[in-house]
């Protein structure tokens, strides 16, 4: 299973944990992200939900509709959460896409206080290292060749630069808010 399947399920379950979503519900409100962490198809979307109600990690409820078609509500089980716990512990592999971590970003509410700073501190290392391999790219190039490669390094260097900022405030407020 990829990991972007796997990281679907698992913001699903976060989802589901923060309030009960038909999969409409769940497609719509990605959809409004889509800039952020881009917007699953139907195609994977619903044979996740379906998995995760093989698993018995949520469960459905068939609610019928005036004029409309029933709907299916989706609950976590304490299955789920469980699962969906172990998977917010687990640290998020290295050269992980960003969109990894903006999803379990988006679960920041299922975290605990000590969890949640863990995860952003394991990020800020892992951008780190990121900022500090572009830079290392960049002392190495002569400096009339390659325009191409000379702009994107320096657009990399400007977003590793602004997410350590942001990464700093936000670890400070968090801190501040203990």
């Amino acid at each position: 299973m990829s990991t972007a399947k796997v990281s679907l399920r698992y913001f699903v379950l976060g989802l589901l944990a923060q309030q009960p979503m038909s999969g409409y519900d769940i497609k719509r409100f990605v959809k409004g992200l889509s800039w952020l962490i881009g917007s699953p198809s139907s195609g994977s979307l619903y044979p996740a939900l379906r998995g995760l109600l093989e698993e018995e990690l949520v469960s459905v409820e068939i609610v019928p509709g005036v004029d409309k078609p029933p709907r299916k509500i989706y609950s976590i089980e304490q299955a789920g959460r469980d699962r969906l716990q172990k998977w917010i512990e687990k640290p998020i592999m290295s050269g992980a896409p960003l969109k990894s971590f903006l999803m379990r970003l988006l679960l920041a509410d299922s975290f605990s206080p000590a969890n949640l700073e863990a995860y952003l501190q394991q990020r800020r290392a892992q951008v780190a290292t990121h900022e500090a391999d572009l830079a290392k790219m960049k002392d190495r190039m002569s400096s009339g060749k390659d325009l191409g490669l000379r702009l994107a390094l320096d657009y990399g260097l400007e977003l590793a630069s602004a997410e350590m900022a942001w990464l700093d405030e936000t670890l400070v407020n968090l801190d501040g808010g203990q």
